[in-house]
């Protein structure tokens, strides 16, 4: 198998043929010679990856050969019937699609598979047939009169049958999508005539499966025209009737990208012609030349191949040919661009250049590649190799990023701050306008529910930890003020703010410590949110969050799967938790049904009622548990809840890949996945009437403790004086916790994998973070900080793929929406939760811990340490073609893997238990550490594609190169002495060649150098390396 960009030896030439290739008509005629400084022996010798690089890489004087899109047919000449018509056989796009054999439809999308002999027929065509560039025709008439004469002037076609052949190039198209419509007319292709047109590439047709156009010129009378030529005033042409029913395929029209031009293949076989005729065409102008082709978009190429009877599948596989050529990216450009006809073939030689040779024993050709799910990028095959020199500016680049990005210190008071305004302030209004998309309505109700349920939760664990301080009222005013002021004001509106474990942690530690002094709790964590948002302030000025850079993906990806198996692992547990509160086995339940007093029915017919369905028999409940409903079925139903949840979330987001309905419906429906999943559960449940825990929302908009109100004393009798001021040690942890988390999480969402457009804010979100502390400390609110399974999970409901795709293409991954609303309605609805208690009321907890469990689950994807933990049970073989796997040995791998796994098992034992748990943020700290120490475990190489260059690194390694290139220098001085004190140069010389500069005598191979001043090259070096 011959690999891609390999050179291939062509058992041919590059012989400049005779004859004009431009159009009669064009104003280029003249034979001026395009290739500037190469010429014809030039082209002989110069590979073709060279040659096309060169024709690419001239100056587009005009718009004429600019490249468009290109929407390929290919048409044969078939005989049905009385009619004579070119018929649709096969269309390209990006991937091709064929005429089936039996049936009216096309067939799937997949990639052309070709025979090199067909490649070398189209190119012995081109070399030998007619091209003609930047032909001026209006329509098909024209068109056709200019090549017949082009063809008798060069002496291809006798005189005697030009007439037949132009009948035969207009002729009329009929096109598959018409023969859908005319199933009922007696037109209809025969199975053996489809047989021919069949999409099986190496079958060769019988030659009573097809006849040719036979006796053409005597049914010139009863033959159907092309509308296209409707300035001919023959008898019997039908041009009015045929233009009224032609109708473009304006249902495929969605399909061809925007500005796209045609390119149309026209072969068939004919009985009156000896030889082959063949002709490359391309219009001055793109226009539209009728029925030629399916969809209603100018025709800029065209390719006509006729011939003698016999050579119907030849010229098939040359037509599919030259439409798999003209859909390649690279010829097509190459078309437009053509001023000769070397030029065309300097793009097939590349093309055979660039193709994969399957051995015709180990495949079978009938069986259709599926497209890609990515196509790798032809940029490499445009352009000349790069220098190496420019791999190690990626260095560089990264901190350019960093800068960009405001991670680098800028030397001012709030200078990183002023910077976010700045980059964030154009992009304003926007930001509102970008949300004007259902996806964004999907997003917004299912982050709504994703953020209720973990706030209503953490309220009544922080009501437990507080002494009822705070609880799940608390909670909601909390989300409804941090949300909307982070909503309107931040950075990063992507990033989902909400309660988190360490901060639930830090609360109880700190009431602990009141109780125990017999302090006011309230006005004690006033005095710390107050330190902690100060604090915060002067971590803004300073460009504190330019240490984010630290931050990499092996420290960011551990804390990421830490919360995702956090989701995970709490999900499980709360429906145990059902469970041991409403056990499977409960023993006997002592309540039954009697009938109603002076009824004439027995025991035995009312018992059979359920407790439920007692009193609307008029029975009457007897027995000591009457009190309640039977709850042996709550653990069963909860389990189905929960798992029906998640499963039906997780198959819906999928359906975007699915192969039924059209693509906006199954759009929608991945977008509204959890939404359907929490409405069709909610309903199961309300239709079975099994009593499961019910969601809890507060009714009521007050304090949980009718003792304090919505504002907090700043002192208080029972606090000592100096209490504000020892607030400040506490504080400092806090503040830890609360950046770690922030900026761990902002960093998650900032990845370049996003393709985020409107960059980041980090030193404004911790800006506005700060602000909003001191407000929720002066109302008595909990702490909200960014909450990273919620941002994952935002930013995944958010995600744009590419809307208009080829036929097989898969939808390309564009970016993120960007933009507030979300945020800020995600945020309002919760404040506005008490107002929802009676339909809220409704939907049933295990359904939000499915909710949890898909968020969870949801977040490990695209996690490259989760892959990597997986790819450790996997045997060799079957082991996913991830790139890191290429280029580290797997021991190595494996190695890094097992490392991250120990930092993540040892953070989530801390986590675990509430004397360490107070410790966590320092443990990020100290992963970076960690991470820091692999820089003597791994080559640069490797971190380099396991983890991200740490910025100390690029220093480090520019420091070692100017150490050794001084060292070069002062060797070099030492061995030339000559020239001191005059500048020079450094020439390389081949082997046996004259030496560089006169009167040196050096030898073969070596380096004959003229030093200048040492300390002026030491001073250029150094230079150089510190720009780096």
């Amino acid at each position: 198998m011959a690999k891609n960009n390999e050179y291939i030896e062509l058992p041919w030439t590059m012989n400049s043929s005779s004859g004009d290739d431009e159009a009669p008509k064009d104003p280029r005629t003249g034979g001026e010679d395009f290739t500037q400084q190469f010429t014809e022996n030039d082209f002989e010798v110069t590979p073709p990856a060279q040659r096309v690089q060169f024709i690419l890489g001239e100056d587009v004087d005009d718009g004429t050969h600019v490249s468009h899109p290109l929407f390929s047919e290919m048409g044969m000449l078939v005989k049905e019937g009385d009619e004579i018509e070119w018929k649709e056989t096969a269309r390209w796009i990006k991937f091709e699609e064929d005429v089936e054999e039996g049936g009216n439809r096309w067939s799937k999308p997949h990639v052309a598979t070709l025979s090199l002999h067909s490649l070398f027929e189209l190119r012995r065509l081109l070399v030998n047939g007619s091209v003609m560039l930047d032909m001026e025709a209006h329509n098909l008439e024209v068109m056709a009169d200019l090549v017949c004469d082009h063809m008798v002037s060069a002496g291809a076609l006798p005189p005697g049958v030009k007439d037949k052949v132009k009948d035969a190039l207009l002729r009329r198209h009929r096109h598959q999508h018409e023969y859908a419509k005319k199933t009922r007319l007696p037109i209809i292709r025969s199975l053996a005539d489809m047989r021919n047109h069949s999409s099986s590439k190496k079958k060769k047709s019988n030659s009573k499966h097809s006849r040719p156009a036979q006796n053409l010129p005597s049914i010139t009378e009863d033959m159907v025209k092309s509308p296209s030529n409707q300035s001919m005033a023959r008898p019997g042409s039908g041009s009015e009737l045929s233009e009224q029913q032609h109708k473009g395929n304006t249902h495929f029209m969605r399909k061809i990208p925007p500005g796209a031009e045609a390119s149309n293949i026209l072969v068939g076989e004919v009985d009156f012609l000896e030889r082959t005729l063949s002709c490359f065409i391309r219009l001055s102008q793109a226009v539209v030349l009728g029925d030629l082709t399916e969809v209603p978009v100018p025709t800029r190429f065209v390719f006509i191949l006729l011939g003698p009877p016999g050579s119907q599948s030849n010229f098939h596989e040359i037509g599919r040919a030259m439409a798999t050529l003209m859909s390649d990216e690279i010829f097509h450009e190459v078309a437009y661009r053509a001023r000769k006809r070397d030029h065309l073939l300097s793009g097939v030689d590349e093309f055979l250049d660039a193709v994969t040779v399957l051995p015709p024993g180990e495949w079978d050709p009938t069986i259709r590649i599926e497209p890609p799910a990515a196509v790798p990028s032809q940029e490499v095959r445009k352009r000349p190799p790069e220098l190496p020199k420019e791999e190690v500016d990626e260095e560089e680049e990264e901190a350019r990023l960093r800068e960009e990005n405001g991670l680098s210190r800028t030397g001012r008071l709030f200078g990183g701050l002023i910077n976010d305004i700045k980059r964030k302030a154009p992009w304003y209004i926007s930001d509102y306008k970008d949300a004007l998309s259902m996806q964004c309505i999907a997003s917004w109700i299912f982050l709504y529910f994703a953020c209720l349920s973990p706030i209503i939760t953490f309220g009544g664990l922080l009501a437990e930890a507080t002494g009822k301080h705070m609880a799940a009222m608390e909670s909601l005013v909390s989300g409804f003020v941090c949300g909307m002021g982070y909503g309107f004001f931040s950075g990063q509106p992507l990033t989902i703010l909400g309660s988190t474990g360490p901060v639930l942690v830090f609360e109880s530690i700190i009431y602990e410590f009141c109780l125990k002094m017999g302090w006011e709790y309230m006005t004690f964590r006033f005095w710390i949110g107050m330190w902690v948002a100060g604090i915060c302030i002067v971590l803004t000025a300073i460009d504190a969050s330019a240490l984010v850079c630290y931050i990499t993906r092996f420290t960011e990806e551990n804390f990421a799967t830490l919360i995702a198996f956090i989701f995970i692992y709490k999900a499980i547990e709360n429906v145990m938790v059902i469970g041991k509160n409403f056990p499977v086995n409960q023993g006997i339940y002592d309540c039954i049904c009697t009938p109603p007093i002076g009824s004439n029915a027995s025991v035995i017919d009312y018992a059979k009622y359920n407790w439920d369905y007692c009193e609307s028999y008029n029975g009457t409940l007897v027995g000591g548990d009457c009190g309640k409903p039977p709850t042996e079925n709550v653990f069963l139903m909860s389990v189905v809840l929960c798992a029906g949840t998640f499963i039906i979330s997780t198959l819906l987001k999928e359906f975007k890949n699915a192969l039924f309905f059209p693509s906006i419906v199954r759009q929608y429906i991945s977008d509204f996945s959890v939404l359907i999943a929490i409405f069709a559960m909610s309903f199961f449940d309300y239709s079975l009437g099994v009593p499961t825990q019910k969601l809890e929302v507060p009714n009521e908009l007050k304090p949980t403790l009718s003792t304090r109100g919505w504002l907090i004393p700043p002192f208080s009798e029972r606090n000592p004086w100096w209490s504000p001021i020892i607030a400040v040690f506490p504080a400092l942890l806090g503040t830890i916790l609360i950046f770690m988390d922030q900026q761990i999480t902002a960093v998650i969402v900032n990845r370049k994998e996003n393709k985020l457009k409107k960059g980041c804010g980090y030193h404004l979100d911790l800006f506005i973070l700060s602000i909003l502390i001191a407000i929720c400390s002066m109302m008595g609110l909990p702490w909200f900080v960014a909450a990273t399974v919620l941002s994952i999970n935002h930013v995944n409901s958010l995600k744009l793929e590419s809307e208009c795709s080829a036929p097989g293409e898969k939808p390309q991954f564009l970016g993120v929406r960007e933009q507030r609303v979300t945020h800020i309605m995600i945020f309002l609805t919760i404040g506005g939760s008490v107002l929802l208690t009676p339909l809220l009321g409704h939907i049933p907890m295990p359904v939000l811990f499915g909710v949890f469990l898909y968020m969870g689950v949801a977040s490990l994807k695209g996690l490259q340490f989760f892959d990597r933990i997986l790819i450790m049970f996997m045997p060799a073989k079957y082991q996913p073609d991830y790139m890191f796997l290429r280029q580290v040995p797997i021991k190595r791998v494996h190695l890094f893997t097992i490392i991250q796994l120990a930092c993540l098992i040892i953070l989530w034992l801390i986590k675990s238990f509430s004397q360490t748990s107070i410790l966590f943020p320092l443990m990020l700290v100290v992963m970076i550490g960690i991470r820091k120490a692999l820089d003597l475990v791994f080559t640069r190489r490797e971190l380099k594609i396991l983890d991200d260059i740490m910025p100390e690194m690029t220093k480090r390694a520019a420091a070692d190169d100017l150490h050794k290139l001084d060292a070069e220098v002062g060797l070099l001085a030492r061995i030339f002495p000559w020239g001191k004190g005059s500048r020079g140069r450094v020439v390389t010389k081949p082997p046996g060649s004259d030496s560089a500069i006169a009167g040196e005598a050096v030898g073969p191979g070596l380096i004959s150098c003229t030093t200048s001043n040492a300390n002026e090259k030491e001073f250029e070096a150094q230079s150089s390396l510190l720009k780096k």
